[in-house]
């Protein structure tokens, strides 16, 4: 996604939009989605800065996450955003451009996914670091809310073959369509044999009121909060189907030409 580019296709123009971030609001407020619920993501572990920086698709500002901080938006308020169930679909967008952090974890993005309390249903993740990989987009699915039979951890995932790059803007997304879990780079589905896309029927697991609060740029695992994404955020979108890939192909079309 060239920095020079605006996306020409807002998220708004696609049906089944839960919730669109933007995060032009400064540090020290929430930041709420734009349509249609106005859900309020929450700042954890002090201010969250909003940077002006050229290339962010959705306007001159976007949040910039250290290490170590993370937005959280309680489950009972955001019912729309708790997908579940063997009928469940989704996509989740993000534009972003990541940071090298100290630790060298996987790194959370967006989504319901508490490992802790075995709250796990959908998360997208970078640098997950499953099946020899690492530094690619990741579609973590889960219809079990623990970990795959026979594993200590959750191993069901899409994941893609091509690394994200550091400081400089991409458009990662992962979808659900009921049957397999797709990866996401730039529009594009970044296809690796067996993994993306990844089979899993059975839909989404149902957390019920003790389940996961959706979070970004951080996960709830081993009794605290880690797997930190560090870096950029300017926007994110969540749908309640799987957009399909000539939508998400239009989400980071640069034809158009930033004024």
């Amino acid at each position: 996604m060239p920095a020079q580019h605006r996306i020409p296709a807002t998220p708004e123009a696609f049906p089944g939009l839960v919730a669109f971030w933007d995060f032009q609001e400064p540090a020290g407020g929430p930041r709420r989605s734009k349509v249609p619920h106005g859900y309020a993501l929450q700042e954890r572990n002090g201010p969250i800065a909003r940077v002006e920086t050229p290339g962010n698709p959705f306007g001159p500002y976007a949040a910039k996450l250290h290490e170590g901080q993370w937005f959280n938006l309680p489950r009972a308020e955001c019912p729309a955003l708790d997908l579940h169930g063997p009928q469940a679909q989704l996509t989740v967008v993000a534009w972003l451009a990541r940071s090298k952090k100290t630790l060298p974890h996987c790194e959370f993005v967006a989504g319901q996914w508490n490992e802790t309390n075995k709250g796990r249903q959908y998360g997208l993740f970078l640098n997950l670091k499953l099946w020899g990989t690492s530094h690619c987009v990741c579609a973590h699915v889960s219809n079990v809310g623990g970990p795959t039979p026979g594993y200590k951890y959750c191993m069901d995932a899409a994941i893609g073959a091509t690394p994200v790059p550091f400081d400089e803007w991409s458009c990662v997304a992962m979808s659900y369509d009921g049957v397999a879990a797709r990866a996401y780079l730039n529009g594009e589905l970044d296809a690796r044999e067996g993994l993306n896309p990844y089979s899993y029927a059975g839909g989404l697991h149902d957390g019920g009121a003790g389940g996961s609060d959706f979070t970004v740029g951080g996960v709830d695992r081993s009794g605290e909060m880690g797997n930190w994404f560090a870096g950029l955020l300017g926007g994110l979108g969540v749908w309640r189907r799987a957009l399909s890939p000539a939508e998400l192909r239009a989400l980071n079309d640069p034809r158009a030409a930033a004024p």
